[in-house]
């Protein structure tokens, strides 16, 4: 039995979301979480997509659905549409950190204050197998099990989609109450 989405949640799909690609053979895997809700933001995201199929940096592997939510922190603002992006790359964590705050500031994006308004929102989920506390970035991500606009779209990636190098951290996606029940479940 598939339970009926929370009351301001919605999935659907958009140009690239989801969408599978040819891997090039870079040496490292990641996993972008990307939301946003001011403007367009399904275009946005077709946009990045776009951007990244053609950078020599890094090339998407797979796209997820994209899932509305209400705003958390801040919550006077529009809803959130996010996605996740796995892609392969021959940058670093660090390297790979600054290409995609590089890319939130070509699509618009000011950082006012916390959970605020966004164009774009560029995340390192996952990087590897590879645990990192830094000053600037943490892998995984902190919040990652905390968020549905991460573990939702997550859940919809193919079962094999983040490959050996996830599979500690997908795992742990099996300790989140899923309230989909089987409808988002990929055989993870």
């Amino acid at each position: 039995m598939t339970k009926e989405p929370k009351k301001g949640y919605r999935l659907f799909c958009g140009r690239g979301f989801p969408k599978r690609f040819r891997p090039t053979g870079m040496p490292h895997r990641a996993l972008i979480g990307i939301g946003g809700n001011i403007g367009d933001v399904e275009k946005r995201f077709e946009m990045v997509l776009r951007r990244f199929e053609s950078s020599s940096l890094l090339n998407p592997l797979a796209t997820s659905i994209l899932f509305e939510n209400p705003p958390f922190g801040y919550e006077d603002q529009p809803d959130f549409i996010n996605s996740a992006i796995l892609v392969e790359t021959g940058l670093g964590p660090h390297a790979l950190l600054r290409y995609l705050l590089w890319i939130e500031k070509r699509f618009g994006r000011k950082r006012s204050f916390p959970n605020a308004p966004r164009t774009l929102d560029l995340d390192i989920i996952f990087f590897d197998n590879l645990r990192l506390k830094s000053r600037r970035l943490t892998v995984p991500h902190p919040h990652f099990l905390e968020r549905e606009s991460v573990t939702i779209p997550l859940r919809y990636l193919h079962a094999g989609g983040c490959g050996a190098r996830c599979s500690r951290d997908r795992r742990r996606l099996d300790e989140v109450d899923d309230f989909y029940g089987t409808h988002t479940r990929t055989g993870a």
